[in-house]
C-alpha cells in the first residue's frame, strides 16, 4: 500500500515540476547586471562626449530604424556554402537571410530549410554592424556598399569563401566590410578595415546588432513551451569570471540589459538554434538588449574607441555563430545527407557559448545523458535504438534496486494477512498501529519504503531525458523506424502511448499488490494506466519509446525475481 501511495505522490510531483517550469518562465527573477548607465537615446541624435582611445561610447549605439519592408531596388549579394545559404544586402552590407542547408523547416517538407535570418513578409531578423564616430555613424545601415560580384560560393576543394563589400562613407575614407565562410563551420568571420587617406584622424568604434521580430522556425513541440529570448555571458561583479544568463524577450522592455565589461558575447536564442555575436575576448565592450524603438528587439554590443590616425589604417575584428545548438563536435562528414556535417560544438566557438544549451534543474544528469547517446548512436546510426540501449543500460544499473523493490513487495503480500489484523486490532488509534506496525517489519526484517528507490531514481532520469529530447537540436526530426520519424514530436498515431498503457497493466497484474490494496486504491491503480497513457501522449516520442521499453524490460526482470522470490517462500501470503 505504501509502495502505491508514493507512486501517486511521484507521478504528482512529476506533474507539479512541469508546472513549475512554466511558471519559472513567466515569472523569472531578474538577476543582478553589472551596469553603467546609458541614455536611452540613440546615435542619429545625440552626440558623444570627447573620447580617446580604448574608451566605449556612452551612447546607446546606431540608430535602430531598419526599414520594415525591403526597398524597392535593393541590391543582394548572394551567399552559397556547404552549410548556408544566404543574402547580404549592399545597403549597410548587413546579413539579412540565412538559411541552414542541413535542417528542414518542417519534416514533411525537406526541401524548405529552416530560414534562421530573414526578412521576407512580416519576418525580421537580420545581423546589422557598422562604424561610429564621434557624433555620428560612419557607416551604418544606411550605408551604400558596392561588391565586385553578385554571386559568391565555396567552390569544390575551397576550405573558405571571402565576401568583401566596399564604401566611401566620407572624402579620403574607404570601408572594407568581409564576411568569412568556411567549410563545415556555422562561425562567420566579420571584419571591418578601415583606410583613412585624408588629413584627420579618425576615432571609430565598432558595433554588432541583432534586430528581429518574434517568430518560430517550423515546428515546435505541441503543448511545450520553449525559451525565446537573449543569453548574455557577462562578467560577474569585481572578479575576471563570468556566468551565463538569459531573458525572455517578453521581459525585456523591463528587464532591458545595460552593461560594461571586457569580453563575452550576446545572443539571441531559440529553440534548437542560436544566432551570437561575439566580440574580441579583451576588449572594453557595452552589451545592451532592449525592445527596438521602430519595430521588434534589438541586442548588439558596441566597441572601444580605436583611432584611425591620417594615412594610416584600422581592421576590427569580430565573430558571427548563426546555426543550430550543437553541443559537441561530430566525428565525420559521412552522415552529410542525413543533415550532419564535421562540425565544431559550441564549446570551441567561444567561452560559455555550450552553455545555451539549457537542461534546467537537472543539468548534471541530463548532460551525461546525452553523452552516453550520443555514443550509442555513434555505434548504430539511429537515435531510437540509442534510446533503447540508454534504457538498458539505465535498467541493468538499476537490477539490484528492482530486485530490493519486488522482494519487499512479496513480504508485503505475504505478511498483509498480519498487516490487516493490525489494523483492524487498533482501529482508529493511529499511534498504536504505526508501532505495531514497526515492530513487525523490523521483526520479519523489510522494510515497506524499501521498494520505492528504483522509481524514486527513475523519476530524475525520466525528466532529465525529457529535457534532452525536448533541447537537442541532434534529436531534432531524427527518425526511427516505421510511423516514428521523429523523435522529438509526439507519436502521430499515439500508438506509443497505447502500448506504454498496457505494459503499465501488464505491470500491475504481476506484481499481484491488488490483494494488499482497499477498493479505493484499486479504482485509483485500475485508472492509472489509462490516465498515464494519455499523459503520454503530450510527450516526444522518443521519451515514451524510453518508458515503454523501461516498462518491458521491468516486466521480464519482475518475472525473474519472482521465480527467484517463490523458491524463497515469498510468493505467498503468510496466515
Amino acid at each position: 500500500m505504501e509502495n502505491r501511495r508514493f507512486f501517486l505522490i511521484c507521478v504528482v510531483g512529476v506533474i507539479l515540476f512541469f508546472i513549475y517550469q512554466a511558471w519559472k518562465e513567466d515569472h523569472a527573477e531578474p538577476s543582478s547586471i553589472i551596469s553603467e548607465q546609458t541614455p536611452q537615446t540613440d546615435a542619429s541624435d545625440v552626440v558623444a562626449p570627447p573620447a580617446q582611445s580604448g574608451d566605449v561610447p556612452s551612447i546607446e549605439g546606431p540608430a535602430d530604424s531598419t526599414p520594415t519592408a525591403r526597398p524597392a531596388g535593393n541590391a543582394r549579394v548572394r551567399i552559397d556554402t556547404d552549410v548556408y545559404r544566404g543574402e547580404i544586402s549592399l545597403a549597410g552590407g548587413d546579413l539579412h537571410r540565412l538559411e541552414l542547408k542541413a535542417y528542414a523547416a518542417v519534416k514533411q517538407r525537406e526541401d524548405i530549410p529552416v530560414s534562421l535570418l530573414d526578412d521576407r513578409g512580416d519576418r525580421l531578423f537580420v545581423v546589422q554592424s557598422g562604424l561610429l564616430g564621434q557624433g555620428e555613424a560612419l557607416v551604418s545601415q544606411y550605408t551604400d556598399y558596392r561588391a565586385s560580384q553578385t554571386e559568391y560560393a565555396l567552390g569544390k576543394g575551397q576550405d573558405q569563401v571571402d565576401v568583401s563589400l566596399e564604401a566611401s562613407p566620407a572624402p579620403g575614407v574607404t570601408v572594407t566590410k568581409t564576411y568569412h565562410f568556411q567549410r563545415g563551420s556555422y562561425e562567420i568571420g566579420l571584419s571591418q578595415k578601415v583606410v583613412n587617406t585624408g588629413t584627420q584622424a579618425l576615432q571609430l568604434s565598432p558595433y554588432v546588432q541583432l534586430h528581429r521580430t518574434e517568430f518560430k522556425l517550423g515546428e515546435e513541440p505541441p503543448f511545450v513551451r520553449t525559451f525565446s529570448g537573449y543569453g548574455i555571458y557577462e562578467q560577474k561583479a569585481g572578479s575576471n569570471d563570468y556566468r551565463f544568463r538569459k531573458t525572455a524577450m517578453n521581459d525585456i522592455a523591463e528587464e532591458p540589459i545595460e552593461l560594461k565589461q571586457t569580453g563575452g558575447w550576446l545572443a539571441m536564442m531559440q529553440h534548437y538554434f542560436l544566432t551570437a555575436v561575439i566580440p574580441p575576448e579583451k576588449e572594453e565592450l557595452r552589451f545592451i538588449a532592449r525592445p527596438s524603438k521602430t519595430r521588434g528587439y534589438l541586442g548588439q554590443y558596441i566597441g572601444a574607441y580605436h583611432v584611425v590616425p591620417a594615412g594610416g589604417e584600422q581592421v576590427f575584428e569580430s565573430k558571427l555563430y548563426a546555426g543550430p545548438t550543437l553541443q559537441h563536435g561530430l566525428a565525420s562528414s559521412d552522415d552529410a545527407d542525413a543533415g550532419f556535417f564535421a562540425l565544431d560544438g559550441l564549446e570551441n566557438i567561444a567561452p560559455g557559448l555550450e552553455l545555451t544549451v539549457d537542461y534546467g534543474l537537472l543539468t548534471p544528469i541530463s548532460e551525461p545523458l546525452f553523452w552516453i547517446l550520443q555514443k550509442f548512436h555513434a555505434l548504430t546510426g539511429n537515435w531510437g535504438i540509442a534510446i533503447i540501449l540508454l534504457t538498458l543500460l539505465i535498467k541493468g544499473a538499476m537490477f539490484k534496486l528492482s530486485e530490493a523493490q519486488y522482494r519487499s513487495m512479496a513480504k508485503m503480500r505475504k505478511f498483509a494477512p498480519k498487516i490487516q489484523d493490525i489494523k483492524e486490532r487498533y482501529g482508529d488509534d493511529r499511534e498504536r498501529q504505526q508501532k505495531a506496525m514497526m515492530d513487525l517489519y523490523k521483526k520479519e526484517g523489510f522494510n515497506p519504503l524499501g521498494g520505492c528507490w528504483p522509481m524514486l531514481v527513475q523519476f530524475p532520469v525520466f525528466i532529465s531525458l525529457y529535457w534532452v529530447l525536448l533541447q537537442s537540436v541532434e534529436l531534432r526530426q531524427a527518425d526511427f523506424m516505421l510511423w516514428i520519424n521523429d523523435l522529438s514530436a509526439k507519436d502521430p498515431y499515439y500508438v506509443l502511448p497505447v502500448l506504454f498503457g498496457i505494459s503499465m497493466w501488464a505491470q500491475q497484474k504481476l506484481s499481484g499488490n491488488a490483494m494488499t490494496m482497499d477498493p479505493m486504491q484499486k479504482r485509483i491503480m485500475s485508472a492509472m494506466p489509462i490516465a498515464m497513457g494519455a499523459f503520454f501522449t503530450l510527450f516526444p516520442a522518443g521519451l515514451v519509446l524510453y518508458w515503454f521499453f523501461s516498462n518491458l524490460v521491468s516486466i521480464i526482470q519482475q518475472w525473474l525475481i519472482n521465480r527467484k522470490l517463490d523458491k524463497e517462500g515469498l510468493g505467498k501470503a503468510s496466515n
